[in-house]
């Protein structure tokens, strides 16, 4: 069976770093922490790397719920713990009562240091907190280095993993008709807007499937594609229950708060 054949062809590429991992594990007999994966990477592995084997994997990311995650590529002789994740916990500190901090801009500043996405996983919102969570390699770079967000000055708090914001997120479910599955037209029909505008977003890198930005309005939807387009929300496909009797695709989508 050929396995590529289950993936979009954008994601052979991953696929095959999964693999090479997967064959350093089984050549030195010893467990491979990845950098933080994101829910369809994590799928990927999943799949990639099976149950049965001679190698097992498991993922963390700080918190039940969480999105971000490394995964633990190990020997069916070990037992992985939390720690083996090397995981480093912070919550921001800045003058809440003259600045506003999001989480878009702390994200931006992240990046803006020259860090790689894959090296931190949740940023965690609820009111005027806000907390990171990064993996422990760069831990030190991040504590020194990350001085403003914006126009604020901030600083970072190291706390332990039982001080983590929780995550509450409230979905949504409806079904839709759509005349295609192409990306444009399911996003018109989901969030109720023209297709002109919506193809205006993807167009201009606005759109992201799978956490990935998509700028074809022609790009295919599958089933569990996650949608996010920015100001609107996110979407998933939970199901494609076929077509009506008028030739049209019925989708079952939930839609976040």
């Amino acid at each position: 069976m050929n396995l590529y054949q289950h993936f979009r062809k954008e994601e052979h590429a991953f696929i095959d770093q999964v693999l090479e991992w997967k064959q350093l594990v089984e050549n030195q007999y010893s467990p491979k922490l990845t950098d933080f994966l994101d829910p369809r990477e994590q799928e990927i592995v999943k799949q990639v790397i099976g149950t049965n084997g001679d190698t097992l994997v498991d993922f963390f990311g700080g918190k039940e719920g969480l999105e971000r995650k490394r995964a633990l590529i190990y020997p069916t002789y070990f037992s992985p713990n939390e720690d083996d994740y090397n995981l480093s916990y912070f919550e921001l500190k800045y003058p809440v009562k003259f600045v506003t901090v999001d989480h878009r801009k702390v994200l931006g500043s992240l990046m803006s240091l020259g860090l790689k996405r894959s090296k931190f996983g949740d940023i965690l919102t609820h009111d005027e907190r806000i907390q990171l969570i990064v993996a422990k390699e760069i831990a030190d770079f991040v504590r020194m280095n990350l001085n403003s967000v914006g126009k604020a000055t901030v600083s970072l708090t190291e706390i332990p993993v039982t001080e983590i914001l929780l995550v509450n997120e409230d979905w949504t479910e409806q079904v839709v008709t759509v005349s295609s599955l192409r990306l444009d037209t399911v996003l018109s029909s989901v969030l109720n807007v023209s297709r002109q505008k919506v193809q205006a977003l993807i167009e201009n890198g606005l759109v992201k499937v799978n956490w990935k930005v998509i700028d074809q309005t022609s790009f295919e939807c599958k089933e569990s594609d996650v949608l996010s387009v920015r100001g609107y929300g996110r979407s998933k496909l939970h199901s494609i229950d076929g077509k009506t009797k008028r030739d049209k695709w019925r989708i079952n989508v939930g839609r976040q708060k």
